[in-house]
């Protein structure tokens, strides 16, 4: 009998590049690392086409970006909503390839981005906010 799984991921490719089931696996781990159970999350991953239109829409910044986070944070029943995440894969594509490392841990590196944008936390915030953002991405990336 397979086991009931703590955490829910839900992927929607909307191009070619990244394996789901990865990606999927990866989000479920992180859940884990931060100690959440009973939490739904939504990633998407796109084009620079698609995330330029939602930074222009949501942000008013008419440019593509790497990853954009969208909270929902409600309860239904006994799961916790957290939110979307949107990647876009034209610029984690060429981030990696800047930074020197694969796509996959790129794509893993915005995924815990924008996960902890959706725990409320915001370095564009300045000061303490930021050191308490990437003290906590980093303890995941690390875990991870």
């Amino acid at each position: 009998m397979k086991s009931m799984r703590k955490n829910r991921v839900l992927v929607k490719k909307k191009v070619k590049g990244v394996e789901s089931k990865l990606l999927s696996k990866i989000a479920r781990r992180a859940l884990e690392v931060l100690g959440l159970s009973k939490v739904e999350l939504s990633i998407a991953l796109v084009s620079d086409a698609q995330i330029k239109r939602l930074n222009k829409l949501y942000r008013n910044k008419d440019k593509p970006t790497d990853v954009l986070s969208f909270p929902i944070g409600e309860k239904v029943e006994d799961w916790l909503i957290l939110g979307d995440i949107v990647i876009s894969v034209d610029t984690a594509k060429r981030q990696a390839q800047e930074l020197g490392h694969s796509l996959e841990e790129e794509i893993k590196r915005l995924l815990v981005h924008g996960l902890v944008h959706l725990l409320g936390y915001d370095h564009e915030l300045g000061g303490e906010e930021e050191r308490k953002f990437f003290e906590l991405e980093e303890f995941v990336l690390r875990e991870l």
